[in-house]
């Protein structure tokens, strides 16, 4: 039987990276369906990988140089066939990989879930065999090359979170990632506001990290807000934290919140930790089906958010415990690790 390679293209191969830190998981799941995987990637760690998996790392300080030692790596790891060649997240790699991949018939597979649109990710729909998301939705492009395999979250990473007792303290909402305006903070800060408005004694915690100056900027506009005499320490903005220590920070949660027109993966990563979430992405539909109080609420209507609030710090400890557990169960069937590394290989052997 002939040997089965993958040839996986990222960013960072850092289980400790705040923004790309699951990557790590993903690439380990396909190491348990083939032979070998060998990761492209500007920077990574190859002792956090399994005995299976080479790390080439092309990252250098001048951009002709990372072209040119990507390049002559994909060449390399082309000689030997691999099964597939899949791009994660970053579409320039697979554009530029086409001409390459594409002669040698290997299937080119690009993992991409973000709202925004551009010009190099049309080109990748154009060049790639395939293309995979979460959700067909939450590919920005409509294609009929587009597969909704889930998100990938390890649920081993992310275990069951103990019950967290409401007794003499506020109700705490939480959020975390990248402080970028699309993902409306502001609109949630607002939304436990008017919740304490009508006499809920709810705070509300956001952490993540910002990288460029639109997101410091817009970091730096949340903390003037807060800084604000009516939001009295309720309210708090707070920095990146180390992705290997995010389960006890989502243990201290009553719910976990994301308005982002994008499936975020805290909503799935919080529900693996059996918290509640509350989100407003349309893509969450089957995740959140036939749970009451509704998890879902209206993007742009800070009212909304705190009626959904409000329903959550309603129900006893228990009750919000056992929503935690049944999307834990929802995520292990529709997001974990396993079956999106299956849906890549079933479509590889398509």
């Amino acid at each position: 039987m002939a040997r089965r390679k993958i040839v996986f293209i990222t960013q960072v191969v850092d289980p400790r990276d705040a923004n790309l830190g699951a990557t790590r998981a993903k690439i380990a799941a396909l190491a348990r369906r083939v032979d070998e995987v060998v990761v492209l990637c500007d920077r990574g760690i190859e002792t956090t990988l399994p005995a299976n998996c080479r790390v080439r790392v092309f990252g250098a300080p001048r951009r002709s140089q990372r072209a040119a030692r990507y390049l002559s790596a994909l060449v390399d790891e082309l000689r030997d066939r691999p099964v597939a060649v899949i791009g994660h997240m970053v579409p320039l790699y697979t554009v530029v990989a086409a001409p390459l991949v594409r002669a040698r018939r290997v299937p080119l597979m690009l993992w991409y879930t973000h709202w925004k649109s551009h010009a190099v990710l049309r080109a990748a729909a154009l060049v790639c065999t395939q293309l995979l998301s979460l959700d067909e939705r939450s590919f920005p492009l409509r294609s009929r090359k587009v597969h909704g395999i889930g998100h990938g979250i390890d649920l081993g990473e992310f275990p069951c979170q103990p019950l967290n007792s409401s007794a003499g303290r506020q109700f705490r909402v939480m959020s975390l990632g990248r402080y970028t305006a699309p993902k409306k903070l502001d609109e949630l800060i607002e939304g436990v506001r008017i919740a304490r408005e009508r006499g809920l004694d709810a705070r509300i915690d956001l952490h993540g990290t910002t990288g460029a100056p639109a997101l410091e900027a817009y970091k730096r506009e949340l903390e003037e807000l807060v800084a604000r005499p009516a939001y009295d320490g309720w309210a708090t903005v707070g920095g990146p934290i180390v992705r290997t220590e995010l389960p006890p920070v989502y243990a201290e949660a009553d719910v976990v919140a994301s308005d982002f027109i994008s499936p975020d993966k805290i909503v799935l990563e919080a529900c693996a930790s059996c918290r509640p979430v509350l989100a407003s992405d349309k893509s969450f539909d089957t995740l959140f089906a036939g749970i009451e109080p509704p998890l879902a609420f209206e993007r742009g209507r800070p009212e909304s958010f705190a009626d959904r609030v409000q329903a959550l710090a309603a129900l006893d400890d228990e009750e919000r415990y056992a929503i935690g557990k049944e999307l834990r169960e929802r995520v292990s069937r529709q997001h974990s690790v396993e079956t999106w590394a299956d849906r890549i290989l079933a479509l590889v052997e398509t």
